[in-house]
């Protein structure tokens, strides 16, 4: 599974963030900058390794986006392991249209499909529903699943987007396209050096449901405290 998406724009404009100062030296911000264009991250994840796949761009156009799109994919599929029209099951069709189960709205399966090789998830935009970009990737075993209204926050790349944006411009003040796009990218090979695997459901979230539980609501309303209550018996 693979989660796509454009972050941005990213503006030639002071960034607030911490910064490793001399003491009694705070970092300061210039009280102006002077707009000179913008540049935007495209991202590919695989959140069963956490590596991602970049470029920094000043336009998403779909003449920009598609290329480079079909050129990652190509070198995805290509290094996933062979599939012999042997081992294509009978029941390949199903195992696309169980993606589409539920949807009110539903994308038109060709007559003939290959193997199914690969998910994508993407926002629901409709540069990424045009015809020729939807039958390629068909044509490729790669099924597309589009967010929906309002669920932005099922496409994990914009997470690890976050993380790089921080890591790449907090506490900076780029004054070219191209600096913020060097950073960007930079960061993005950093990251790929130990990536962090995405996982629903991850330690993360099993923190968060212990520390929950640990919670003691109080009596007729929704405040909680965390300490034990400690009961007082009559003796």
């Amino acid at each position: 599974m693979w989660c796509e998406d454009e972050a941005g724009p990213y503006r030639t404009q002071p960034y607030h963030g911490k910064q490793w100062r001399p003491l009694g030296k705070p970092a300061g911000h210039d009280h102006e900058y002077f707009p000179n264009g913008t540049a935007k991250l495209l991202t590919l994840l695989e959140p069963k390794t956490g590596k991602v796949r970049v470029k920094g761009v000043t336009s998403i156009k779909n003449s920009v986006l598609h290329p480079w799109l079909k050129e990652q994919f190509k070198d995805v599929v290509d290094n996933l392991p062979k599939v012999t029209n042997a081992k294509v099951s009978k029941k390949n069709r199903s195992q696309w249209e169980i993606w589409q189960e539920g949807l009110k709205g539903k994308i038109t399966l060709p007559d003939k499909l290959p193997p199914l090789r690969a998910l994508l998830v993407l926002d629901n935009l409709a540069g990424h529903k045009s015809v020729e970009w939807v039958l390629w990737c068909f044509n490729q075993g790669i099924m597309l699943l589009f967010t929906p209204l309002g669920g932005s926050w099922l496409n994990m790349a914009e997470s690890v987007q976050k993380i790089l944006k921080e890591r790449a411009l907090n506490g900076t003040h780029p004054t070219q396209p191209e600096q913020i796009i060097e950073g960007l990218e930079a960061v993005a090979d950093a990251w790929n050096e130990s990536p962090t695997p995405f996982n629903w459901g991850g330690k993360r979230q099993q923190r968060r449901r212990r520390a929950y539980e640990r919670r003691r609501r109080l009596a007729l309303s929704q405040a909680y405290i965390e300490d034990p209550v400690i009961q007082i018996r009559n003796r």
